[in-house]
């Protein structure tokens, strides 16, 4: 049995995996699903949370980084180094619930963009964690919230697809020079 992938928090001045940014067609592609958890998943488990970190971000699809398999790292508290990352293989929200939240997102492959999602407040998510052992979380507040988003990338789907305010949304994409065509309302 492997221990979990544990990895240093900090910023990499050269970080082991390439972002993708929207427009780019491999963000729009669903993820296949991991079946089997080896060496290899967990190594990619390492390189996306260093590519996270080095990025100041809080969650990493594998899409995000041009890789097609359904799995994500998360890292609510970056800051705290006794506080171990998250890593979600093939996850699958088995509850949402009805109470939903209006929160500002943003997006390592959208930078410097930032608009108001709904979600629901709390999600239930099944998966595999780095050993492969199945596992269940209930997840609320910015747990919830990353969880969620990473998972949308999963199935193509980025957070500004979700915004309902398309103004906010094509002034704050065109001033960061990201095309309004590249959503995909959902």
């Amino acid at each position: 049995m492997s221990a979990p992938v544990l990895v240093e928090k900090k910023k990499l001045a050269n970080p082991p995996l390439q972002l993708h940014y929207l427009g780019d067609r491999v963000l729009r592609q669903p993820a296949k699903r991991i079946s089997r958890v080896d060496d290899d998943i967990r190594k990619l488990a390492k390189q996306m949370l260093q590519t996270m970190y080095s990025e100041d971000g809080i969650g990493l699809a594998a899409p995000q980084v041009g890789i097609h398999k359904q799995l994500i790292v998360v890292d609510c508290e970056p800051d705290e180094a006794a506080t171990p990352a998250i890593v979600l293989i093939n996850p699958v929200i088995t509850k949402a619930s009805r109470d939903t939240c209006v929160i500002q997102e943003g997006c390592l492959s959208i930078p410097k963009v930032f608009l108001d999602v709904t979600r629901p407040e709390v999600i239930e998510v099944s998966y595999k964690d780095e050993n492969g052992r199945p596992q269940k979380i209930t997840a609320k507040g910015l747990l919830s919230r990353v969880i969620q988003h990473e998972i949308d990338h999963l199935n193509g789907v980025m957070f500004v697809d979700r915004v309902d305010n398309t103004l906010a949304m094509n002034q704050e994409l065109s001033k960061n020079g990201f095309s309004a065509n590249a959503v995909k309302p959902v």
